[in-house]
């Protein structure tokens, strides 16, 4: 059985090539005459996870070209395009919709802050029950750990996490803590949390437009999986996606998951882009 506008392995193959670099406006201004012209300038790394293959191939039966944007030419001289992502061209173009403008994006670089910010919202008194892990952040000093920990009420075992986050391998390493002894041996600067028994298994939550889409990804398995032998009890893993896996039915890999692995993102991102536009014609129609 073939899903309503899944790709076969012939059109997927058709497909495996280089999305489309233009050298002129002329040959922007045919494609838009047929669709929609979507302007991307990204790395190579991301290039190659989120414009895959069976994204193009849907993409195009829906009329949607991905254009690569040279960076070394002005970009007034590839356009024209229906939707970009770049600083100086919505100012001079207007009519064009710009996805994640730089002036809305901030840089997420303190742990602290990811579970403050739910913390902050005081859901206590909402359907249901929503709490974070309680926290600690150790500056230096490792000797101190145990006795902020007491003073904090924290109880063990706790996670260990990099204070901050700068896309470096180090900033993605965790380790799990469950003897008081071996607090000392962890490297500040760091955030503590409590690690709570979830079943191995966390929720993403993708949000794109009006779609939200919630998949399940694999974490570190419960406390009580693990081998308590460990001489100094503490288990240090690279990253998630080291740690062995105990549940059952994710849907995602155990990475740091971008859009690029959310099932069936090829459909929710194309029907994004065309619903773009038709907002955008709807509200010059109307006059607003």
């Amino acid at each position: 059985m073939r899903v309503h506008e899944e790709l076969s392995d012939e059109e997927e193959a058709a497909a495996a090539v280089e999305p489309v670099t233009l050298s002129s406006p002329r040959a922007a201004a045919a494609l838009l005459q047929q669709g929609l012209v979507v302007g991307y300038a990204l790395t190579k790394k991301k290039v190659k996870s989120f414009l895959q293959p069976k994204l193009l191939a849907l993409a195009r039966k829906k009329g949607i070209h991905f254009i690569s944007i040279d960076e070394n030419r002005p970009l007034s001289e590839q356009g024209p395009f229906n939707i970009i992502l770049h600083k100086d061209y919505r100012e001079e173009h207007p009519e064009v919709t710009v996805l994640d403008p730089p002036h809305a994006i901030q840089h997420l670089h303190n742990r602290q802050s990811m579970l403050q910010e739910v913390a902050d919202l005081n859901l206590s008194n909402g359907y249901g029950e929503v709490c974070t892990p309680r926290q600690l952040v150790i500056m230096k000093d490792p000797s101190s750990i145990p006795d902020a920990v007491a003073k904090a009420g924290l109880t063990l075992p706790l996670v260990a996490k990099p204070l901050v986050v700068d896309g470096t391998s180090k900033s993605h390493e965790l380790s799990l803590a469950y003897v008081e002894a071996s607090l000392p041996l962890l490297d500040p600067p760091l955030v503590l949390q409590e690690f709570v028994n979830h079943g191995g298994i966390l929720f993403k939550v993708y949000i794109v437009g009006e779609t939200i889409r919630v998949v399940r990804r694999f974490s570190l398995p419960d406390v009580n999986t693990y081998d308590l032998g460990n001489n100094d009890g503490i288990f240090r893993f690279p990253r998630v996606s080291c740690a062995r896996n105990n549940a059952e039915d994710a849907d995602v890999d155990p990475c740091i998951a971008g859009y690029g692995k959310m099932p069936g993102y090829e459909h929710i991102f194309t029907d994004f882009l065309l619903s773009l536009m038709q907002s955008k014609y709807k509200r010059r129609l109307s006059g607003s």
